[in-house]
């Protein structure tokens, strides 16, 4: 099991809890399931979060008093997700609501100012504003500080 290292992603600590918007080209619900999938041009904002992609499934839960709400957001194709000067790329990303976390996998870019890592999976706590490489972690050190 290769070991990883807690990173700093984003420069506030995103809120789970915000109103989650979505703009996209086309809506397609599953009435069967009560899913949502969007797709073409996504974005979804929440908060200071931003993940765009090619296709966004949105999969709802019913609490137990029967209040439905959001479980998890999967995406795929040119997957974005940004938080203040961080970005990270991916094939695919799942965020799970409740947990505020973000599971990015498949040719993982992250972009941290001046430095670039490479992955196979990146998993990013929103409301920690952290964040975990794992898989065949690269980077490239500059010895000189970039100078």
């Amino acid at each position: 099991m290769a070991q990883t290292d807690v990173i700093a992603f984003g420069e506030v600590k995103a809120d789970p809890k915000e109103p989650v918007e979505v703009t996209a080209d086309a809506l397609a619900v599953n009435q069967a399931d009560g899913s949502a999938e969007f797709t073409g041009n996504v974005l979804i904002i929440q908060g200071v979060m931003r993940l765009s992609a090619n296709r966004v499934l949105v999969i709802y839960k019913t609490d137990e008093t029967g209040k439905r709400g959001i479980d998890q957001l999967e995406a795929t194709g040119d997957v974005l997700l940004v938080s203040g000067p961080d970005a990270a790329e991916a094939e695919k990303a799942e965020y799970t609501i409740d947990s505020g976390t973000i599971v990015m996998t498949g040719n993982v870019l992250l972009n941290q100012g001046d430095s670039t890592l490479t992955s196979n999976r990146l998993e990013v706590n929103l409301t920690t504003g952290t964040a975990n490489m794992a898989g065949r972690v690269k980077t490239i050190l500059n010895p000189d500080g970039g100078n």
